[in-house]
């Protein structure tokens, strides 16, 4: 890596990398493809629910293990991968992830029974953990300053994108068999041979005993810059999947049809997706502590837009200045955790961001759904609440973030 100076919490290079992304490099093309591979996990086989309900004769929310099991297996074990990736090296762990990921896939074709079906589906959660961190790792062990941002910022609209063309892969699919959307699991399995062959380790493992490491791992990781960091990833996924996939859904529901629905979310998706490809020439100008701020801010602004929303015009609005601050806040929340731990401890700080993620990603839909139901509490009170929770984060994040910066530079200037 190169050498780099800390200013305030960003890592600049010295030799000034730009903020566009190295597109030719095999590290980023690696990244990038494995990356495209994750959102295979859960929007291709969410619109077979249905199918995988009426085949085994199970009920909907035993078919909903196949998505909440994957997410869960992510929480409890991203830390033992991460502390796996920093022992062995990112490779192993990556192309072992990949190829998992593949047969374990490809292995539920034929899975004779739900339960069994449902156990390669654990399994495969924990390869796609592993997928997860490993990419992110790697870019913020090869990437300074701007340039990081930009290269977590294609991670991030590479994730969107695919996100959003899955679920009509995994439709499509469906309509030609039942398992058939499993039998694409298996591209991993050639993705996970050109990795071998093309990326090169980007971390020297140095053999430091298992106690040793941990207690050195836990001085750099538990801090309350990083553990700030974490609770930034948990909300952002919290409130986007509480929102955006459950909350506006079920409003929407009473009035449209699933298609103009899916083509809301789209929608979402997209600005995220363009914002995100840009985020390395917004680090040019805005530190990562500004970007959460405005990140957040976004968040306050289309919620409240959401829930005054009367029409399809404007929700569509409202879920495009979501997606603008989904598109800020996930690379520069990696981004912003890589500046502050060493390349020895970079896997551990990363699976607790993933870990913090799935949990995000998890509890959003189940406190949302359960407030509505069991509770009482309508869908649109929900977005008005989550718009004052946004507000209340960008306020956080202000006087934490660039606030705090400036007294301390001010203290500094004065000495």
């Amino acid at each position: 890596m190169d050498h780099t100076t800390e200013v305030g919490s960003q890592v600049a290079s010295v030799d000034e990398p730009t903020e566009t992304v190295p597109w030719h490099s095999r590290t980023v093309q690696t990244v990038l493809i494995s990356t495209a591979l994750a959102p295979l996990g859960v929007p291709l086989i969410s619109p077979a629910l249905p199918v995988f309900r009426n085949v085994f004769e199970i009920t909907d929310a035993q078919a909903s293990l196949l998505v909440s099991t994957y997410f869960l297996v992510g929480i409890v074990l991203s830390p033992f991968i991460g502390i796996l990736a920093d022992r062995i090296g990112r490779k192993r762990v990556l192309v072992a992830g990949l190829l998992a990921f593949g047969v374990l896939g490809g292995a539920m074709a034929i899975a004779p029974t739900f339960e069994l079906l449902l156990v390669l589906r654990i399994a495969q959660g924990t390869a796609a953990a592993a997928i997860f961190i490993t990419t992110v790792t790697i870019v913020g062990d090869v990437f300074d300053g701007v340039q990081r941002n930009a290269v977590l910022g294609a991670n991030v609209a590479v994730l969107s994108a695919t996100a959003a063309l899955f679920p009509v892969l995994g439709g499509a699919l469906t309509g030609i068999a039942w398992n058939a959307p499993f039998l694409a699991y298996l591209v991993a399995i050639p993705v996970a041979v050109f990795t071998q062959v093309a990326l090169d380790e980007p971390h020297h493992v140095d053999g430091e005993q298992g106690i040793a490491y941990l207690a050195d791992a836990a001085r750099s990781i538990v801090k309350p810059s990083l553990l700030a960091l974490f609770a930034v990833a948990f909300i952002t996924e919290f409130l986007l999947f509480g929102v955006i996939f459950t909350a506006i859904p079920f409003v929407l529901a009473t009035t449209f049809t699933p298609v103009l629905i899916g083509t809301v979310i789209l929608v979402s998706e997209t600005a995220s997706m363009i914002v995100a490809a840009s985020s390395g020439r917004l680090a040019r100008y805005l530190s990562n502590e500004w970007l959460i701020v405005v990140g957040f801010a976004c968040y306050a602004i289309g919620f409240a837009a959401a829930w005054g929303a009367s029409e399809l015009v404007a929700t569509m609005a409202a879920v495009v200045i979501i997606g603008v601050g989904v598109g800020l806040l996930m690379p520069v929340v990696d981004a912003a955790v890589s500046d502050r731990v060493s390349t020895e401890y970079m896997a551990g700080a990363m699976s607790l961001r993933n870990s913090t993620t799935f949990l995000g990603r998890t509890t959003g839909p189940i406190v949302f759904a359960g407030l509505a139901i069991s509770v009482g509490v309508g869908y649109d009170t929900l977005m008005l609440a989550s718009s004052f929770i946004a507000f209340l984060a960008t306020g956080v994040a202000l006087v934490a973030g660039p606030a705090r910066l400036a007294r301390v530079r001010a203290y500094y200037s004065s000495a």
